[in-house]
């Protein structure tokens, strides 16, 4: 159970409050790793408040909206709304314009568009697969196909001598943070954005 603050070495922190709505197991591992990332890089104290995790775009849309709505209604606004869904090859603003956030009631958002997979995320640092496995892999292709990076990240892994038994999603946490993030963001636009929208929030609650 997280407490409203946290004793920091100046004083007392406040713990800011992140609202997650993602479209599976895959986004919460990997969003989830990357925004506690970049909060500690920061030194900014979160608190990850899981909305949904499961089910697909669908229900991600169908849930965000209810909570949307609760939130005009009851008022309980959180520090930030973060949303994750691939782009499922519709293009970064394409995807973006189909969620429901118009007359949105929470002010900060930040969006995690994949493009076109989530998996490709994982595979853009050959150097930090070489750090967490052993050994590296080649810098992933950018083409529309179902399944494609879940594929690519399983033999990957299977080619360093481990078996991934949830398809490698389980070492997310690992990968990201052994990632160069600057060189991530630099050969991925969706990436890039993403970060570089979660970086200009916590900074700016540091001033």
């Amino acid at each position: 159970m997280y407490s409203l603050y946290r004793s920091a070495f100046f004083g007392v922190t406040l713990m800011r409050r992140v609202a997650f709505f993602v479209e599976d197991y895959a986004h919460q591992q990997i969003i989830g790793a990357l925004v506690q990332r970049i909060a500690h890089e920061t030194g900014v104290a979160i608190e990850c408040d899981w909305r949904n995790s499961r089910h697909g775009y669908g229900k991600l849309v169908q849930e965000l909206k209810e909570y949307l709505r609760d939130v005009k209604r009851q008022g309980d606004i959180p520090d930030l709304l973060v949303i994750a869904t691939d782009a499922n090859c519709k293009g970064l603003n394409n995807r973006t314009n189909e969620l429901p956030l118009d007359d949105c009631p929470v002010p900060t958002r930040a969006l995690a568009i994949p493009d076109p997979h989530i998996e490709r995320w994982l595979l853009l640092d050959g150097a930090a697969f070489r750090r967490v496995f052993g050994r590296g892999c080649s810098a992933p292709d950018l083409k529309c196909e179902r399944n494609r990076y879940k594929d690519r990240l399983r033999q990957c892994i299977y080619d360093a001598g481990i078996t991934p038994n949830l398809g490698g999603i389980e070492f997310a946490e690992d990968i990201v943070n052994a990632m160069d993030i600057n060189r991530a963001m630099q050969v991925d636009d969706s990436f890039n954005r993403f970060v570089s929208e979660l970086h200009n929030v916590f900074t700016g609650w540091q001033k």
